[in-house]
């Protein structure tokens, strides 16, 4: 401390000054952008980008809705990762999900870099890759809740979380600008499966220490209280493994292990024997019990073909179809058409899951067909046999108080939950104008003092259909939707260019529009419709194909929606003399 006497007015007076160096302020910026994971269900991943060092949060995937027809799975775009791949040093892990982890065997051919996640998150990474054929060329590195790591201008610190899925972690990034606080999918859970519950001081300490920014949960911000615990499943699934008479068919998401577990132990209590069925199934099974996540009874476990020798009171045959899916155990099942397996009258079937939303008609579908076949369904709506990963708003709000973040971004949820989660921030004491709810690709920019959106950066959706990756599009998915919708109506012809006349045809070939047996007059007047407008064009010696097919679309389009008020693909094919 340094004393200075200064005169003012005569007077002599002393000044204390401070002798200490002041600290220098950290005038860089970080950016943090979601390139998935806001205002949608799937495909998570959030960059974070410091000066020249990037982390990647999460890579996951997700499923196609109704209108994105003969999709299979629907991934981020990463151009900005692709131009800045020389800045990211690796992709952080919080847990195995799907929708957390789906879009690496896509992404590693083009941004190989190391990836960091718990041990079963890794082990169920490492089927999805060596499917691929990319086991070899991957970088897993393991960590745990607890851990410390380095990467770039990044120290992080991974706790514990509680979700539907073991291994789960949530993840603190200290940065030069402020820390940074990712839960990914969480809920309080005071009694776990496994006994781990959520890391309540590696939060309180964090919270003390001063959160920046938390990236949180939004999915379950529309209900009120606290989900509840995975154990109350477990004491539910006792009971009806209890009184179930005949055969017990449970279906449950395959990456629940915690849920598995449960219905292992309910299954061993009632003296049943387990058959694992379904490819997701039984890898998980498999993989969990490896690692030493699925504690499963000595001779517990039986094939499907050891199925017949057992008592069907003896038996409980756990298998997928947890969202109604075609082509999935359990529809084939109510629809009568599994190759092994079928329906028996009495059987006890335990739906184990809720429906994704879009997903319901599917669900309620099979849950018909299983009581037409005689079956006795249990299901969330009726028996507890299910409870979210996901917190609700009290699960929330408890969060914000251990974090006590200075921004908050909503993540993880449709638009409508980020909204609401705003809300809770906002009745937690967080400002308004420090709540962002955005869309994928906007960029946000954060110093120690300050926190704005910045410019967005390119962002979207790639399709994959199949081994395609991206190469359907918008205008391939309208297309598709205009035939499911009004079908196709084809036309063929024959014309010769020299001699400006038509050879043969038009010829009509109908697919999902009309029945031609039934529309042969409609089908003549297209006709009529189509050869007067290649009249007029030839006489006037156009013989362009693009002319043609374009006069054609309009006239046969205009004279199909006046007849019949539905618009059909219209494909003019042209064979040139």
């Amino acid at each position: 401390m340094l004393y200075l006497y200064s005169k003012i007015g005569g007077v002599y007076f002393l000044l204390k000054m401070s002798n200490k160096k002041k600290k220098k302020e950290v005038t860089e910026k970080l950016n943090i952008i979601p390139l998935g994971g806001v205002g949608e269900i799937g495909k998570n991943m959030f960059v974070i980008q410091y000066q020249q060092d990037i982390v990647l949060l999460d890579a996951g995937l997700m499923f196609p809705e109704d209108e994105m027809l003969g999709v299979d799975i629907v991934i981020p775009d990463i151009t900005y990762l692709v131009e800045n791949k020389d800045k990211i040093k690796a992709i952080i892990l919080s847990h195995g999900h799907e929708d957390h982890i789906g879009s690496l065997p896509f992404i590693l051919p083009k941004i190989n870099v190391p990836i960091y996640g718990t041990r079963l998150t890794l082990g169920l990474l490492k089927i999805k890759l060596e499917e691929a054929g990319l086991l070899g060329q991957a970088s897993l590195n393991e960590i745990k809740a607890g851990d410390d790591l380095s990467v770039g201008a990044f120290d992080l610190n991974f706790f514990t979380t509680n979700h539907s899925i073991p291994d789960s972690v949530g993840i603190i990034l200290k940065t030069p600008v402020g820390n940074i606080v990712y839960t990914s999918d969480y809920k309080f859970d005071h009694t776990p499966v496994d006994g781990k519950i959520v890391d309540f001081n590696a939060l309180a300490e964090i919270g003390r220490e001063g959160v920046l920014v938390a990236l949180m949960d939004s999915t379950n911000a529309e209900r009120t209280g606290y989900t509840h615990s995975e154990t109350e499943v477990g004491e539910n699934l006792n009971k009806i493994f209890l009184a179930a008479e005949g055969r017990i068919i449970i279906v449950t998401f395959a990456s629940n292990v915690h849920r598995i577990q449960q219905i292992i132990n309910a299954a061993a209590s009632a003296g049943r024997k387990v058959v694992v069925d379904g490819w997701s199934m039984v890898n998980v099974v498999a993989i969990a019990q490896e690692l030493g996540y699925l504690d499963i009874p000595p001779a517990t476990l039986i094939d499907l073909e050891e199925l017949k020798r057992h008592p069907q009171n003896q038996v409980v045959i756990l298998t997928t179809g947890t969202q109604g899916e075609p082509m999935s155990a359990l529809a084939r099942l109510a629809n009568a058409n599994h190759r092994k397996l079928e329906i028996n009258q009495g059987d006890t079937v335990v739906i184990a899951a809720t429906p994704i939303p879009g997903n319901e008609k599917l669900v309620s579908r099979t849950i018909n067909n299983l009581y037409k076949r005689g079956a006795q369904v249990h299901y969330e709506a009726i028996a507890g046999v299910h409870v979210s990963g996901h917190g609700g708003q009290e699960d929330i709000k408890l969060m914000l108080n251990l974090l006590r973040p200075q921004y908050l971004i909503p993540v993880h949820g449709e638009y409508r939950h980020l909204i609401h989660h705003g809300k809770l921030g906002e009745k937690m004491g967080i400002k308004k104008e420090n709540i962002f709810i955005v869309e994928n690709g906007t960029a946000m920019e954060f110093a120690p003092a300050q926190g704005r959106i910045a410019a967005p950066v390119q962002c979207g959706v790639v399709y994959v259909d199949g081994l395609g990756v991206g190469d359907v599009g918008s205008v391939v998915l309208r297309d598709r939707q205009v035939l499911s919708r009004d079908g196709i109506f084809i036309i063929f012809m024959t014309i010769d260019t020299k001699q400006m006349r038509i050879l043969s045809g038009p010829d009509i070939v109908s697919r999902g529009f009309v029945y031609i047996k039934e529309s042969e007059e409609l089908l003549e007047e297209a006709r009529g419709n189509v050869t007067l407008v290649l009249e007029k064009l030839l006489e006037k010696k156009i013989a362009d194909w693009p002319t043609i097919k374009t006069n054609i679309k309009e006239s046969v389009g205009k004279f199909l929606w006046e007849k019949t008020g539905r618009r059909p693909m219209i494909l003019p094919v042209i064979m040139e003399i």
